[in-house]
């Protein structure tokens, strides 16, 4: 994934796995569409942890995630600004999100980074 810009936006987080299903045709066809039509918000990359084994050392070793989240959204952002606009706090709230999908949502995190390479 090419960086468009010098900021990007990470979302994470965890979902009930009853509500699954749910949660990723919700994210997919709206919630990341909303976002993604803000004004200053360059383009949005989803993604899903999978298991790690890799070279380290010389030795294959497996990678314990620990509590890290089992799904992210990478949003490419202009600059901070765009997650204090009214169209940012306009289109979160948007759709089914907030009513049937966020309640059941856990070990959520936002993480802000400014690309310095």
């Amino acid at each position: 994934m090419a960086l468009k810009t010098k900021y990007y936006f990470v979302v994470s987080m965890d979902v009930s796995p009853d509500k699954e299903d749910l949660f990723n045709e919700v994210y997919e066809t709206e919630h990341v569409p909303y976002l993604s039509a803000v004004p200053g918000v360059l383009g949005a990359t989803r993604a899903v942890r999978e298991p790690l084994r890799m070279m380290l050392a010389g030795e294959e070793r497996s990678m314990d995630p620990g509590d890290e989240p089992k799904y992210n959204v990478i949003y490419e952002i202009e600059s901070p600004e765009v997650l204090l606009s009214a169209a940012w706090a306009e289109a979160g709230e948007r759709g089914r999100w907030p009513g049937e999908v966020r309640p059941f949502t856990t070990n959520r995190r936002h993480i802000l980074r400014k690309v310095i390479g």
